[in-house]
């Protein structure tokens, strides 16, 4: 038997108690995640030569707290999914030109990373464009203060701002492509591109910009079913959108892909979206089953948009519009979608109705799927008095001053609102009209701090007759930007504010002060504001604390409300508004704290509202049309 104190391991010992003069050893890193091939065969995906069935679902990182991710993804498995996917959105990640964000919610590779760690493949979809009910499409708003830019083309300026954005894009998330070691087994080059343009130049520069980023795996399009033809590029994958007849995408994709598969739908969709003003949409399980079940039976990879939607929060839900003599429709907050996962993330009867059809194509010999994690608990908030309170017109920074109104493209403002003021003098008083040139999208009109009206671009309102008094009147227009369309082919007309002229009685008014209101953070409302004037009928911001023993989710009932935004401990929850369909704001347990929280609200409408409940279920379905009229 060798001595307790050998050689090596008195060696040893010094090591570990830092007594020796040799250099430590460094420890080692962990092994590399295994390389895998993900290849394209016949009919099927080929991971490592053997066949994969994709059963994939959509969820977008910045719509969950990060908090939360992991929990969601957990949910994807319960269901039986062995993959995600996700768009990534060039306006949260490059706000300002040059400047990156990859933290936070924005971590995009941690979510990939996260995913990976729960046993799931990824589907990356990093288009500049994404579509998505999403602010531009997923552009950020700078690219429209480029003279002469025009988005989805080879114009030579978008192109390179396109590219550096990929390259930031490539340096986070094309390490963790499947043939480095990583989940991501497929990347999508633009995004149902054929229902845009043809033009196949284009998107062979697409691909460039993306194997120049570094994405050197199998890279994607996908399209509708009618515009497959016109999105593919030969010699990647085409994918097919909105189709689960087996037949029909076999017969779309043979026709672009050399007469075979593999056959991917990448994006199915299990129910719809919601825009103000319009009934929320919803589509029972049973007639969404059988057509899943089509897919899965006939071998083919799928991805249901969206498996969980979650929340559109701050500023960044997107607008449809198909031009002029149509209506603008701007998108809520919730982004609940109807989805198998509602917006908390909790499963619904579509959730387990789909577990059962996917559970019937579980590959042999694969465990039994993890039982189904509980819903959430929730609560209702009890009532909060929100007594600090401020006018919004008391808080006005610094203007900027033009002859003619300013956009807030032009102010270099992304989202938010903006005040306008000009000074009218009227001999007489009486009845003029005013009229604003292209609206985008909300105003209210203020005449000497009182509001006189409003005038909503989803209605095609552009005028108003005001009654002003003699003498020198302060005119207030406070714009709203509802967000820039993200679909079709108005991209390129996506200024917001007053973006042409204002008249009063046919005459141009000029002299005007731009007050710019981002809330890009929460307002801060001090205890000494007071509350607001009872005179006022102007904008408010008004702000409480309340204080909670155990947090979890609740949704703030804005049934009461007018229109607005609230922040919650510095969390911007997204819109409200009294037409609906939306009525509450889903504030996650994970954004709350035990003792002291803070609530802040921006009221349009309904200065001197001011109690703010709590319900423990959302309200997504109460539309309220004569609240567009509203007068307090």
């Amino acid at each position: 038997m060798r001595s307790v104190f050998s050689g090596s391991s008195l060696a040893a010992l010094l090591l570990t108690l830092g007594l020796s003069g040799a250099t430590p050893r460094p420890r080692p890193t962990p092994a590399p995640a295994p390389r895998h091939t993900f290849t394209l065969g016949t009919n099927q995906f080929l991971l490592d030569g053997q066949p994969l069935q994709l059963i994939s679902g959509e969820l977008h990182y910045p719509r969950i707290p990060r908090e939360a991710w992991r929990a969601r993804l957990k949910m994807a498995k319960a269901m039986g999914l062995n993959t995600i996917g996700t768009y990534v959105f060039w306006n949260v990640h490059e706000p300002q030109p040059g400047q990156y964000d990859f933290t936070g919610n924005n971590d995009v590779a941690a979510f990939v990373k996260m995913a990976q760690e729960e046993g799931l493949w990824v589907v990356l979809r990093p288009s500049p464009y994404v579509c998505a009910e999403w602010e531009f499409g997923g552009y950020p708003y700078w690219l429209q203060n480029v003279p002469g830019l025009k988005v989805r083309s080879q114009e030579p300026q978008y192109i390179a701002a396109y590219s550096r954005y990929l390259q930031a894009v490539g340096k986070q998330l094309a390490p963790l492509q499947v043939n480095h070691g990583g989940p991501i087994l497929l990347v999508q080059v633009e995004n149902e591109y054929g229902s845009y343009g043809a033009d196949k130049a284009y998107l062979a520069q697409n691909k460039r910009l993306f194997e120049q980023a570094g994405f050197d795996g199998l890279l994607y399009t996908c399209d509708p079913g009618p515009d497959v033809a016109k999105g593919h590029l030969l010699g990647l994958l085409p994918a097919v959108n909105g189709v689960d007849k087996p037949s029909q995408i076999r017969q779309l994709v043979n026709a672009s892909h050399d007469g075979h598969g593999p056959y991917y739908v990448a994006e199915w969709y299990p129910a719809w979206f919601d825009w103000w003003g319009t009934q929320h949409h919803t589509v029972p399980a049973a007639q969404y089953t059988p057509g899943l079940d089509s897919v899965l039976r006939a071998g083919m990879s799928i991805n249901m948009y969206m498996f969980h939607g979650g929340t559109t929060r701050g500023f960044m839900n997107g607008a449809n519009y198909k031009g002029p003599g149509t209506e603008y429709e701007p998108q809520i907050s919730s982004y609940d979608y109807d989805a198998p996962l509602d917006e908390a993330g909790n499963p619904t009867a579509k959730f387990r109705a789909f577990r059962e059809v996917i559970a019937k194509y579980r590959p042999a010999g694969a465990p039994a799927l993890p039982p189904v994690p509980a819903a959430k608990p929730s609560m209702a908030l009890p009532a909060v008095q929100l007594t600090r309170a401020v006018p919004l017109l008391a808080r006005l920074p610094q203007p900027v001053r033009s002859p003619r109104p300013l956009t807030f493209e032009n102010l270099k403002q992304p989202y938010g609102f903006v005040l306008y003021r000009t000074a009218v003098v009227t001999s007489h008083g009486g009845e003029q009209l005013l009229k604003l040139r292209d609206l985008r999208d909300y105003a209210v009109v203020l005449v000497n701090g009182q509001r006189v009206g409003t005038l909503d671009r989803r209605e095609r309102q552009d005028s108003l007759l005001l009654q002003l008094p003699a003498g020198r009147v302060q005119l207030d227009i406070l714009v709203e930007n509802l967000g820039r369309i993200n679909y079709g082919a108005y991209l390129l007309q996506n200024t917001k504010g007053i973006t042409k002229s204002v008249t009063l009685g046919g005459n141009e008014l000029t002299g005007w002060q731009m007050y710019g209101l981002p809330f890009a953070s929460a307002p801060a409302v001090v205890a000494s504001a007071g509350p607001a004037p009872t005179a006022t009928s102007g904008p408010v911001l008004r702000a409480a604390t309340f204080s909670l023993a155990q947090p979890q989710d609740t949704y703030l009932d804005m049934r009461q409300w007018g229109k607005g935004v609230v922040w919650v401990n510095g969390h911007n929850l997204g819109r409200y508004w009294a037409i609906g369909p939306q009525q509450t704001l889903y504030v996650p347990a994970e954004w709350l704290k035990p003792g002291q929280n803070q609530v802040t609200v921006l009221e349009l409408l309904k200065p001197r509202q001011a109690t703010l409940s709590g319900l423990d279920h959302p309200i997504l379905s109460e539309l309220h049309p004569a609240a567009a009229v509203l007068n307090e």
